[in-house]
């Protein structure tokens, strides 16, 4: 954890509530709730950001996803995220929690996406509406329902038939309910942006000439709809006019190759605040003054639009992880995952907001230049035509201070920061310079689970191959047997064997994990992370019949990579001695 911050984990047997103690005394409270002002009138762009209604707009945004949190939660999370200077909430639209069984379609509770983005919209806030519909968002078969997975030739994100016919009409399904609850910008409403696909270019050489054909295919299909709004594709910098290409990562001020069109603006879809936790990984923290900086740089090289990826992570309730990935989502992030400010990034972050938007006027309708002010340090200028200035004067050096002349000024500026200037005299904000104090987290037990009386065992039966209804003469797939209905599969195999003498069990598994069981005793297990899993035991076996019975386990499902529709997990192979019964008679059970 990061030095100031302290985190109680260990409430055995206990519910705990969690709350927030800050060093220094203080107290944030929510505001409440303003209707947003109806514009009924298209959002455009140009080379310099978006716009409504003929006005450039400059804007923080942060992602809130909301099957992450309870709709009991929204009203406070976005009240927060405010209060804190962001304009609008981004999130994505999870087709594999709404359409579960091909046309059984579920949008209550805390799927019910109509009624988050009203609660955005009462706040005053705008949306950035990621459909999709592949999302990745360390999110269980990146957003995917797995029943696509059944679709006969299906080759998914790909210039094929069945893919683009499910994909169409799911599409078109989330944009009509955005139309008929009049939830564009278009129609008074608060959305601003769609996204279309999901980072595709990292795998779109994969699919050769039919890659590129599909990012055509999929472009010409947002357009089509008629949103009234833009269109933008992350991380996929030959995005067809008019979708903007936007970027994800930690430095897009760095790294960005810039919008390829000079008549689009430069977003950055996905600044991660943090980074997706797996079993057994710390979490990764990233500082306020690392964040702000780069948030800073991008402005500086005429940025007009940043997410926070995430603003509040939450939680990855049920099975919705993917593979391996925890169930805390983003804790970092500058409202944890219950939804409590986490300082000092959220108030370093909330100063940054208002120091940028001080500089306003020239920022979106000013001259632009940069002078040097030394070997590591730059100056962006912007100059609007009313005479009013603003400033970003950078110190690359990551080791040194650097002072510096500006406009006959001298300033001293920290190591690897930028100070902000929003009249090109007097510093308003320094990135480096974090003065919101630091608070702790901490857990108070109010239930505890310390009595007998209060628990109750149960016992599993263990499955053998005669009892089994499922049964085939291979080791089948673990997903595509149990259709995303569980994390758990029995495999079971009955065989003769003509000696009572120990032998060994040898498991190789593509599945996260693997129990072992010889005529009903437990013989080990074994569990992998990225790769395959290996269980190599001693076993006794009893001259005549021998049951084996595997228990398959998965801890979520794969969320990236190309033709994720032929990735497989569960058994690959059951040796004893030197015998293999891989294509033995099985037995399979789905618990």
């Amino acid at each position: 954890m990061r030095a100031g911050i302290t985190s109680s984990i260990g409430c055995p047997f206990a519910v705990c509530l969690t709350h927030i103690h800050l060093v220094r005394p203080g107290r944030v409270t929510d505001r409440q709730p303003k209707s947003y002002p109806s514009s009924n009138k298209p959002v455009t762009f140009d080379g310099r950001s978006l716009m409504i209604d003929g006005q450039h707009l400059l804007l923080f945004s942060g992602s809130i996803h909301y099957p992450r949190s309870t709709p009991q939660m929204w009203p406070s999370l976005i009240s927060k995220a405010k209060l804190g200077g962001i304009d609008v909430i981004q999130t994505y639209v999870f087709w594999n929690l709404h359409e579960p069984q091909q046309g059984q379609y579920d949008f209550s509770g805390s799927r019910d996406i109509v009624r988050f983005i009203r609660e955005v919209q009462a706040h005053g806030l705008y949306v950035c509406l990621r459909i999709g519909p592949f999302i990745e968002s360390e999110w269980t078969y990146g957003g995917l329902p797995f029943w696509l997975h059944d679709v006969p030739g299906i080759v998914f994100r790909s210039d094929n038939g069945p893919f683009k016919f499910h994909m169409q009409k799911w599409v078109r399904k989330v944009v009509n309910m955005m139309k008929s609850e009049k939830l564009y910008a278009s129609q008074g409403g608060p959305i601003i942006l769609s996204q279309i696909e999901n980072e595709y270019q990292r795998i779109e050489s994969a699919f050769n000439g039919k890659g590129s054909r599909y990012v055509q295919w999929a472009a010409g299909l947002a357009v089509g709809l008629q949103t009234g709004v833009p269109w933008i594709m992350c991380s996929q910098q030959d995005a067809p006019d008019p979708v903007i290409n936007t970027c994800n990562g930690f430095e897009c001020g760095v790294n960005f190759e810039g919008p390829n069109s000079p008549n689009k603006p430069s977003l950055w879809t996905e600044n991660w605040t943090s980074f997706v936790q797996r079993y057994g990984e710390e979490p990764f923290i990233r500082s306020a003054a690392d964040i702000a900086f780069h948030v800073a740089l991008f402005v500086a090289k005429n940025g007009t639009y940043v997410n926070y990826y995430m603003y509040h992570g939450g939680t990855n309730f049920g099975r919705t992880a993917a593979a391996n990935v925890i169930t805390s989502y983003y804790d970092q992030a500058p409202l944890d995952e219950y939804g409590l400010i986490r300082q000092p990034l959220w108030g370093h972050l909330k100063e940054l907001h208002a120091a940028i938007k001080l500089c306003k006027v020239p920022l979106l309708a000013g001259s632009y230049e940069t002078s040097s002010l030394g070997h590591l340090q730059i100056a962006y200028v912007f100059k609007g035509k009313s005479g009013k200035c603003a400033a970003f004067l950078v110190n690359n050096d990551n080791t040194s201070n650097a002072r510096v002349r500006f406009q006959n000024i001298s300033f001293e500026l920290p190591s690897m920061s930028i100070s902000i200037l929003p009249d090109c005299k007097n510093v308003a904000f320094n990135t480096a310079k974090v003065s919101t104090q630091y608070n702790t987290r901490s857990r108070t037990v109010k239930y505890k689970f310390d009595s007998m009386e209060r628990w109750e065992e149960f016992n599993e039966p263990i499955p053998i191959f005669s009892n089994t209804l499922l049964k085939a003469n291979a080791l089948l797939d673990h997903m595509s047997t149990t259709k995303d209905t569980s994390d758990y599969l029995w495999y079971t195999v009955s065989f003769q064997h003509e000696s009572d003498a120990e032998a060994e069990l040898s498991v190789v598994s593509n599945a996260h994990v693997v129990h072992a069981f010889v005529n009903g005793a437990y013989k080990g297990y074994a569990h992998g992370g990225k790769h395959n899993s290996a269980l190599e035991n001693p076993i006794e076996l009893k001259n005549g019949t021998n049951h084996i019975t595997l228990l398959s386990v998965m801890v979520g499902f794969p969320n990236s990579g190309a033709y994720l529709e032929r990735k497989t997990a569960g058994i690959r192979s059951v040796r004893i001695q030197n015998r293999y019964l891989n294509n033995y008679q099985w037995g399979y059970q789905v618990i």
